[in-house]
Formats: C-alpha cells, sequence, structure tokens
C-alpha cells in the first residue's frame, strides 16, 4: 500500500472464483473479495491485500484510493459499503464506487466533540455520523463539533456546524447533532435505579436497622406470649 496524489494505492487482483466457499479461502489467505462498480462500468470482482486494507478503512473509511487492476489498469474509487463478521468482527466484503476528479459524492463522515461542555453537563452525540457531498478528491475525514463551554439545554444542529470549504449538508439543516443536557443529581439517579429494580422484579433486602428493629419487635411478641 502506497500513497499518491490520486490517493491510497491497492492492489486488485481480477477474482474468477466466486460463491462462500471461495470466500472463506479468499480470507484465509489473509486477503478480502471486493468488487468496484460505477460510470456505468460492469461490476469488477477483485481480490484486496488483507493487512493493508483493513489499515486503510481504519485510518478513514472515506478514503480516496487508487485501485491498481490487473494489465496496469488503475481506477480511482471510494468504499461504498463494508461488510463486516458480527461476532469475529472480520471484513468479509468491501464495495468501492469509482469516481472521477471533480465529481461530487455524497458519503456519510464520522462525528466527533472536540473540546469541554459547561460543568455538570452530558454532551450526546445524536449523529454518529453526517451525510454530506464534496469533491470526490477532497472528502472529510471528520467533522468535528466544537462544545466548549456550551450550556446545558442546547442542541446543536446540522445548520449550526462549521464545515470544510467545498463540503455541502446532505440532511435537514435542523436534524440535531450533538445534545448538551443537565448530569442527572444523585436524586434522580437513585429514583432511576428503583424504578428499573422494580420493572426487571428486583427486591431489595431491608437495611440492617430496619432488619434489627423487626427481629427485636418479634422477640417482644414471642416474650409476650409466653406471659
Amino acid at each position: 500500500m502506497a500513497s499518491s496524489s490520486t490517493g491510497t494505492e491497492l492492489a486488485a487482483r481480477t477474482r474468477t472464483a466466486f460463491g462462500k466457499g471461495a470466500a472463506r479461502q479468499i480470507r484465509r489467505g489473509h486477503e478480502i473479495p471486493a468488487v468496484v462498480y460505477g460510470h456505468g462500468q460492469d461490476p469488477r470482482h477483485v481480490t484486496l491485500p488483507g493487512h493493508d486494507t483493513l489499515l486503510l478503512l481504519r485510518k478513514n473509511r472515506n478514503a480516496l484510493v487508487t485501485l491498481k487492476l490487473d494489465g496496469g489498469a488503475t481506477e480511482l474509487a471510494v468504499v461504498k459499503d463494508v461488510q463486516v463478521d458480527p461476532v469475529r468482527r472480520e471484513i468479509e466484503h468491501v464495495d468501492f464506487v469509482i469516481v472521477r476528479k471533480g465529481e461530487r459524492i455524497e458519503v456519510s463522515v464520522p462525528v466527533r466533540t472536540t473540546g469541554e461542555a459547561a460543568p455538570q453537563t452530558v454532551v450526546s452525540v445524536e449523529l454518529g455520523t453526517l451525510a454530506v457531498t464534496a469533491e470526490a478528491t477532497h472528502l472529510p475525514e471528520v467533522i468535528e463539533v466544537d462544545v466548549e463551554g456550551v450550556a446545558a439545554g442546547t442542541l446543536i444542529t446540522a445548520g449550526d456546524l462549521q464545515l470544510p470549504q467545498g463540503v455541502e449538508l446532505a440532511v435537514d439543516a435542523e436534524a440535531g447533532v450533538v445534545n448538551v443536557t443537565a448530569a442527572p443529581t444523585a436524586e434522580e439517579l437513585d429514583a432511576e435505579l428503583a424504578e428499573a429494580e422494580a420493572e426487571a422484579g428486583i427486591e431489595k433486602d431491608a437495611p440492617e436497622d430496619e432488619a434489627a428493629e423487626g427481629s427485636t419487635e418479634g422477640a417482644s411478641d414471642e416474650d409476650s406470649s409466653k406471659e
């Protein structure tokens, strides 16, 4: 894997064997099956180097990639979809869509907060990814939301964000992205816990002083009956 002016380079060997068995064999060989499509071209089924592909996706899911195909041909592409095994968390398959320089495309970009909100607040990210459009060779890796000093009761919407130059929203500007709320008090937490335990049918043991008091009362009743 190497970097160039047209993005990271990945070797993409043509794949002729298909089906689940063939895919498992590819993955056992530390490679990943993939497909490349777009711009009216027939889908091309390829095999990618597993380690290099994993590094690429960990760094930036929207990275621009130059796929080096058999025969010396190349295609500029971005990742469209990644299929991951839900148990082993291994990459099973990757879809790439072909792009052209100057073309604007829609991608989902991770949202990350920066800074510290006002004291006694909780910051919740309502949208983990934000749909935007941008030029294919200038896709943002992350959308940062500054929450420095933001007070409780503040909802930061998509329209409030400062997007990189050339990047435009592909969602409703009123969509909530980050919500800053007041941190719950100890009493509120205790009440929520008690409610959750009641719904689950959990019965708490009586405090030791109450249990001792109950034992004393029982003993007194027994003594009275003996008299």
